[in-house]
């Protein structure tokens, strides 16, 4: 047997060294003598050498003390407290319960209350889904850094773990990687974690649809729609060997990307009520209004611009009530897209200027009295190269055809390139080509052929093989 043996870090000494203290502490609370505690089946002398850590106590006498001194053997052996488990696991589902339907901010006050408490207790499991929660709270706050810090946590408490049980973690550090705008880095933490899995024989059903169903988004704004489109049939095979509703109401969000890529919106629609449905009985809020922002998307895409902007409107305000600032934004340069193609570019521009001059007002840029009223939950947010880099670059271009359609080909060109050195940072191929298009037509209408030409070979070399210049090999499948 190996001297790390007790599953936590700890040697068999240390192991047995903490139940040795442990049941000096319980005999010495309950006024026992080391004989009134051995008797009838053990001695005193045996008694006296356990608490000193010198040997190794069998399970039946493990058994015998725990009787004695009125504890479960669980307890003695480990340290947990079924009482203190159970009511640490009611507190973490009541956290997860508050994330889902209220404030963040709420919910990571009590997810930060519970990591104290299991952190004194010594409860390693309980730390770590509390860690996680803590997380995911500041994933959806945009507190991308922070979220990091917590998923790193977790990987760490959880290291000598089967790698099943670090996929959640690591799954939300690639999205705060993607949210940041660094989608190769998101990329490469799932593909590895992906190919260690299935070249490892560890087929665990849930743990693979939540990498698949991660990678989607990625891939996607990377352009690799080969990649996307196998991730998610591969998503669609293991969703019926996985009973967690809320995870298959994901892969049906991250299948939709895939099939409005493919110019299928009816069928991206039909995938998008089903996570509707899924997220409306668990009353999971923020993903509710996931799919509300998707289902706008997918409206904008047909031109159904007048549904689109309702649905919009519908996410923006129940993230917004939510307080998650960052999410909030981002759909708010989406739904600016689909004012300016109705036809009010005066709201739209009113909706995209205070997101990037807040951005620049936290980099010292703009004094803050000069910035605008922030909408309701989305404070101190704002897109900038490390927060929301493909929506900051989406909120420049818009701007930008604003601009170019009044005629200001000064101020088009500005946020043309603005957004290029926000994209080129992300490697998002479609949306890098597209904008030099843009860049190239302003160009040639003004007469500048030889930049024109220069930014519409950039675009060509973003749109040839889009993915194959910055992903490596696909990751290994699993057996499905």
């Amino acid at each position: 047997m190996s001297e790390r043996s007790a599953g936590d870090g700890r040697t068999a000494a240390d192991a047995t060294g903490e139940i040795g203290r442990r049941v000096l502490r319980l005999r010495t609370e309950r006024g026992f003598t080391q004989r009134q505690l051995a008797e009838p089946a053990y001695t005193a002398a045996y008694v006296s050498t356990l608490e000193a850590g010198r040997v190794r106590p069998s399970e039946a006498a493990l058994r015998h003390l725990a009787g004695r001194l009125g504890v479960t053997y669980e307890e003695l052996t480990t340290g947990r407290s079924p009482r203190d488990a159970t009511r640490l696991r009611a507190g973490l589902t009541d956290a997860r319960r508050a994330l889902a339907t209220g404030a963040a901010e709420d919910a990571a006050a009590l997810f930060l209350d519970l990591h104290t408490e299991a952190e004194r207790l010594g409860f390693a499991e309980e730390r770590a889904a509390a860690q996680l929660g803590l997380g995911d709270c500041a994933l959806e706050t945009g507190e991308l850094s922070t979220a990091r810090d917590h998923f790193e946590a977790v990987e760490r408490l959880l290291a000598e773990e089967p790698l099943p049980r670090r996929v959640p973690a690591i799954r939300g550090r690639a999205v705060a990687h993607l949210l940041a705008g660094e989608l190769r880095y998101s990329c490469y933490l799932l593909e590895s974690a992906l190919d260690e899995l299935n070249a490892s024989g560890l087929h665990d059903p849930g743990a693979l649809l939540l990498l698949y169903t991660a990678a989607i988004g990625p891939y996607m704004d990377m352009g690799a729609h080969g990649r996307a489109m196998r991730a998610a049939e591969l998503a669609l095979a293991l969703a019926p060997q996985v009973d967690d509703p809320g995870l298959v109401a994901r892969m049906h969000r991250g299948v939709a990307r895939t099939l409005i890529a493919e110019g299928r919106t009816a069928e991206a629609d039909a995938s998008l009520a089903k996570a509707q449905e899924l997220y409306e009985q668990l009353r999971i809020h923020t993903d509710l209004a996931h799919c509300h922002w998707m289902r706008g998307y997918v409206h904008a895409q047909d031109g159904n611009l007048e549904r689109a902007e309702r649905e919009l409107r519908t996410a923006r305000d129940m993230l917004a009530s939510k307080r998650a600032a960052l999410f909030t934004v981002q759909v708010e340069v989406e739904l600016a897209d689909v004012l300016r193609r109705r036809g009010r570019t005066a709201e739209a521009e009113a909706l995209l200027l205070p997101l990037l001059t807040r951005s620049a007002e936290a980099d010292g840029e703009v004094p803050a009295e000069a910035q605008g009223e922030a909408p309701a939950g989305t404070e101190g947010a704002g897109l900038t190269a490390e927060r929301g880099a493909v929506h900051a670059g989406g909120a420049h271009r818009l701007l930008g055809l604003i601009a170019d359609e009044r005629g200001d080909a000064d101020t088009a060109e500005e946020h043309y390139c603005a957004a290029l050195s926000l994209l080129e940072r992300t490697g998002a191929a479609g949306d890098l080509a597209d904008l030099c298009r843009l860049l190239g037509d302003l160009l040639r209408r003004e007469g500048r052929l030889e930049a024109a030409m220069d930014a519409y070979r950039t675009g060509l070399g973003h749109r040839a093989a889009p993915g194959t210049t910055t992903l490596g090999p696909a990751p290994a499948e699993p057996p499905v």
